[in-house]
């Protein structure tokens, strides 16, 4: 039975992730930590978790179930440390928004007769800022929530005995779960969460730089500029280790987008402006 939950980062994601699991009736004790001692403090006040642990890795020791919520390269020297302390009758899963080093790592370091399983996840669910002030219990109502290389961490009976725990609290969050290869995951995300991220940054920054001296000019485009610019107010600190860690399969996604908005620019006054129009409405009709 699931009792002991450590949050490791009490974010956006990490602090949701206890508020969640409270509303879905998770009555066992959660422990939270964070490098910024404010956040830790938020999200105890919020009841997201039952204390603040001193310490990520004895916390960690004292759960069933291990929930790295930091950004991927925190994630990932998080997960060598964690690799040689804990045990087979444990749990180390995360949130990160790229799979391939983590699902790596993982392999390498957990998964094992003697080792702690390893659970490589993504929720697909976020907002523009991060910090435990805008948690949400309902961040993962209706939401996606990927997993990758479940098999490899089921590989021994207390492991697939905690993954289908976890897997059974995601669903009671409200989130759907899919399963993906971590190749693959890398690289739909990079079309269908971080091309919108990066499109927005630089549509905001080439705006900041044309109008942003009349701000006043900034009403004038109504919802169509809010919806398209709220992205833009990401800050760099939550998409660095995106942009490290899924470089080329972004860079894909930005030259093809490039090449597509070269094509509406050459067809302004042409039929193909009407074909690009058409094709685009396809992709919102169920």
């Amino acid at each position: 039975m699931l009792e002991r939950i450590a949050i490791l980062g009490t974010g956006l994601l990490g602090t949701s992730v206890g508020l969640a699991l409270r509303a879905a009736g998770f009555k066992g004790t959660i422990a939270g930590w964070n490098r910024s001692a404010e956040n830790a403090r938020l999200a105890l006040e919020m009841g997201a978790i039952d204390s603040v642990a001193p310490d990520p890795i004895e916390a960690a020791r004292a759960s069933q179930i291990t929930i790295l919520a930091v950004p991927i390269y925190s994630t990932l020297d998080l997960m060598e440390k964690l690799a040689t302390v804990l045990g087979p009758e444990q749990l180390v899963t995360d949130v990160g928004s790229t799979k391939r080093l983590i699902s790596e790592a993982g392999s390498r370091l957990y998964n094992t007769p003697e080792r702690a399983a390893f659970l490589p996840g993504h929720p697909m669910a976020g907002k523009e800022r991060g910090g435990a002030s805008i948690a949400d219990a309902d961040l993962f109502r209706g939401a996606v929530w990927l997993f990758t290389d479940d098999a490899a961490a089921q590989r021994s009976a207390s492991g697939a005995e905690l993954v289908n725990d976890w897997r059974e609290w995601v669903t009671k969050m409200g989130a759907r779960t899919i399963d993906l290869d971590p190749m693959r995951h890398d690289v739909m995300v990079a079309w269908v969460s971080h091309l919108p991220q990066f499109t927005a940054t630089a549509l905001s920054a080439l705006l900041e730089e044309e109008v942003g001296s009349a701000p006043e000019l900034k009403h004038v485009g109504g919802r169509a500029l809010r919806e398209m610019t709220r992205l833009g107010a990401s800050p760099f600190s939550m998409w660095r280790d995106i942009a490290h860690t899924n470089t080329e399969a972004v860079e894909r996604a930005l030259l093809a987008l490039e090449q597509r908005l070269a094509r509406l620019r050459e067809n302004l006054r042409t039929p193909g402006l009407r074909d690009e129009f058409e094709q685009a409405n396809k992709f919102r009709q169920e």
